[in-house]
């Protein structure tokens, strides 16, 4: 992986306690919007680290292969995006 690693296991680890947070909150039968609004914060914060990961892919591996000048790599690498693309639209 190519994103700061450091920096994406802490966000990760943020994540994780939320998500433990919101577990705790289940089992206390606490009110459901109260969960819900922490489960669009948890997903909003998924969506932000999986920028982070898109970003160092773009400037690092689609990078990397541009400058190789291998055409079935870098064929590989606009594939790749674009499945992406194509999910986060959804």
């Amino acid at each position: 992986m190519q994103a700061d690693q450091a920096k994406t296991i802490r966000k990760m680890n943020i994540i994780k306690g939320q998500i433990e947070g919101i577990i705790r909150m289940m089992e206390e039968d606490r009110y459901c919007m109260d969960i819900s609004n922490q489960l669009l914060a948890v997903t909003q914060a998924l969506k932000g680290v999986n920028g982070d990961v898109l970003s160092a892919h773009l400037h690092s591996c689609v990078m990397d292969s541009l400058a190789k000048q291998d055409p079935d790599d870098m064929e590989e690498k606009m594939e790749e995006m674009t499945k992406v693309i194509q999910k986060l639209l959804r």
